[in-house]
């Protein structure tokens, strides 16, 4: 990566200005004073700005957080703390949710900085599953199921939902895996067969499953594997 388009992206100011900040000997590489935005940065190299040194981010980055309760998937947000109070890494700022979670659903989100490796988790043409243990008001009618295969009508939209499986634990519990992201899909899904979502986790993207050993709030990096079962 080139010496200026680093500096961008690490304080967030503009390549003219940062033509400036290397004119005024504000960065150095190595210990030595770097004048040239075209500089071509190795790993290897140590860049600091005023003395204080910067983290090189070398690739994309993926991780696999189980969100608690009472935290939005937005990178920012006025009114609530968002998922990232919980990510210790530098330039957290950058990562994103693929596949947000509500306020009040908890469970397995996935946070990157690799654009085409989310779309492929959130664009409805690749269908990307998505598993959620459900807790509901009233116990689930036995029709239930065969209406979530069958496809429900959702209030205010023209076309059915896509088959979705629905596996009951008991009369109000169940895991319901869709391969659809419509907005509170699966609280819609529930109240158009007459039930309330009271509830909500998800365990499952794609083959990425939520381990029960992570506590809410913890966060890890996925593996090779786990990256690669959504391509």
């Amino acid at each position: 990566m080139r010496l200026d388009k680093f500096l961008s992206q690490q304080l967030g100011i503009s390549r003219a200005l940062i033509a400036r900040e290397l004119r005024a000997k504000k960065v150095t590489i190595n210990g030595e004073l770097v004048k040239s935005g075209s500089y071509k940065l190795d790993p290897e190299d140590k860049v600091a700005y005023e003395g204080h040194e910067l983290v090189q981010i070398l690739g994309f980055r993926y991780f696999l957080l189980n969100k608690p309760e009472g935290y939005v998937c937005s990178t920012d947000d006025p009114d609530h703390a968002t998922i990232l109070y919980f990510i210790d890494e530098p330039m957290s700022e950058k990562l994103h949710a693929a596949g947000r979670l509500d306020l009040d659903t908890t469970g397995l989100v996935l946070l990157t900085d690799d654009g085409q490796w989310s779309h492929r988790i959130t664009s409805p043409r690749h269908h990307c599953e998505k598993t959620y243990y459900v807790t509901l008001e009233s116990p689930i009618a036995e029709d239930t199921a065969q209406q979530f295969e069958n496809g429900v009508q959702l209030h205010g939209e023209k076309n059915l939902t896509k088959p979705a499986k629905l596996d009951i634990v008991d009369e109000l519990h169940a895991r319901l895996t869709i391969s659809e992201g419509r907005y509170h899909q699966v609280k819609r899904m529930f109240a158009a067969v007459g039930n309330r979502v009271v509830a909500l986790h998800r365990e499952r993207i794609g083959g990425i499953l939520l381990e029960p050993e992570l506590e809410p709030g913890e966060y890890r990096a996925l593996t090779e594997e786990e990256i690669e079962s959504v391509l």
